[in-house]
């Protein structure tokens, strides 16, 4: 149950429906409710307020016709701009950054305010009665300055959504939220090493596999959940699998090391969470791929803009930066007695180096503005590095982007351009 529900979160998370019918419901009930104070207040002269605030019934339904028609054109406006922003991520950024917009709040907010004051317009429109009325139609025309108002707002948020330079600052915002996360003081127990001759006899005792019911990546991991439950069934977890791998029916997932023969794994799968597409809710790696994707589309022939790129591989190694300032690889997870309860698959920071620029460095090797780029960021990278085995580990991957620039082919000045982040790069180097 509890699976479905985060699962369900995740999804409307990326729709577009689901705020704005919350607004709509609001609405409909604010609606109801306001009719009946209108009934109350001009029936049976109960109220007493000047003749100026009284509307008549044929002046609020042509108010309440006009501002319908008004908000549904801001509403279709508003969804045809939105598809334009999609239709740009799609083609000229990345098919992963389209969620980025998606996810927006002023997006979903402000359809949520247009649905309101149309709901809330039409409902009236149909409640009117023979009387006058009062409430109603002095809530629509605040209303409806409000609609305007986020139209307006929503109109230079969408224009600056498509500017490149502000996704990528979004997505690098959003890479340091989820490397805050992951860095945040946990409730049980982390360590990098671990007695091997326990882990021995751990795989010694009988064991139970959980596998995958459907295909998908796996998004989310319950780490403090899965702790509690290894520790009440005292057993110990061995995950096979890490957020943002892609996972395929009936694939293992899960291996359970217990001295019981017989164990209900089930439970387990409220805590890992699969859904059909990958998202960024824990998964470093992935913000870092939106990022590359949109440096190696610059550096295509069809958009030949090695500025952006650039811009990509500054806001990469900002990430990386920060990711290698206290990283280490934690496989092994206890609970509060130090009993060991969860093993997972880590991933050193190497990796993180090669997926990172593997692809914009084959694609962009050619061009001298990227490999003096690319340097540039490792020479900035290993002067900004608190940790000295991380500052060797770039200084070990360096050799990978220096052994694919063809030096003899660069023209005089080109070489001596890179050569002079190089011999930065080396002297940095040396103090290691």
């Amino acid at each position: 149950m509890v699976t479905r529900i985060k699962v369900w979160m995740i999804r409307i998370r990326d729709s577009f429906w689901f705020v704005p019918a919350i607004y709509s419901f609001i609405s409909l009930i604010l609606a109801v409710v306001f009719h009946h104070v209108d009934e109350w207040m001009v029936g049976e002269g109960n109220y007493k307020l000047p003749r100026m605030l009284v509307i008549s019934d044929e002046i609020a339904r042509g108010l309440y016709t006009s501002l319908v028609t008004a908000i549904l054109t801001m509403t279709t406006i508003s969804f045809s701009v939105i598809m334009v922003v999609l239709t740009t991520y799609s083609s000229q950024f990345s098919p992963r950054t389209l969620q980025d917009f998606m996810q927006s709040k002023v997006t979903h907010h402000v359809l949520g305010v247009f649905c309101f004051g149309f709901m809330f317009a039409l409902i009236n429109l149909v409640l009117i009665g023979t009387h006058d009325t009062i409430i109603g139609p002095i809530l629509m025309v605040i209303i409806s300055i409000f609609c305007l108002a986020f139209f307006i707002y929503f109109i230079h948020h969408a224009a600056r959504w498509l500017q490149v330079s502000s996704l990528i600052e979004y997505i690098h915002y959003d890479s340091s939220r989820v490397i805050k996360d992951f860095f945040n003081k946990k409730e049980f127990g982390e360590f990098e090493m671990w007695d091997e001759s326990e882990l021995r006899r751990l795989k010694r005792l009988p064991h139970h596999v959980l596998q995958a019911k459907n295909a998908g990546y796996i998004q989310k991991i319950e780490w403090q959940s899965l702790v509690n439950w290894a520790r009440l069934n005292d057993c110990v977890i061995d995950l096979r699998q890490q957020i943002g791998d892609y996972v395929t029916k009936d694939l293992p997932i899960v291996t359970v090391y217990s001295a019981y023969d017989s164990l209900e794994l089930e439970p387990i799968r409220e805590y890992i969470i699969i859904g059909s597409e990958r998202t960024d809710l824990e998964d470093i790696e992935f913000n870092i791929q939106k990022l590359v994707e949109i440096a190696v589309k610059a550096v295509s022939p069809s958009i030949n803009d090695p500025d952006t790129a650039t811009d990509c591989i500054n806001r990469i190694g900002s990430v990386l930066t920060d990711l290698g300032n206290g990283f280490k690889e934690i496989p092994y997870l206890t609970d509060k007695k130090n009993d060991l309860r969860v093993i997972r698959k880590t991933k050193p920071y190497e990796n993180y180096l090669y997926k990172s620029f593997y692809q914009i460095l084959y694609y962009g090797k050619e061009d001298v503005s990227i490999c003096y780029s690319l340097l540039e960021v490792l020479y900035k990278m290993s002067i900004s590095s608190k940790d000295y085995a991380i500052r060797r580990k770039i200084w070990a991957f360096h050799y990978y982007i220096v052994n694919s620039i063809d030096w003899d082919s660069l023209q005089d000045l080109d070489r001596q351009h890179v050569e002079s982040i190089y011999r930065k790069l080396k002297e940095v180097s040396r103090k290691i």
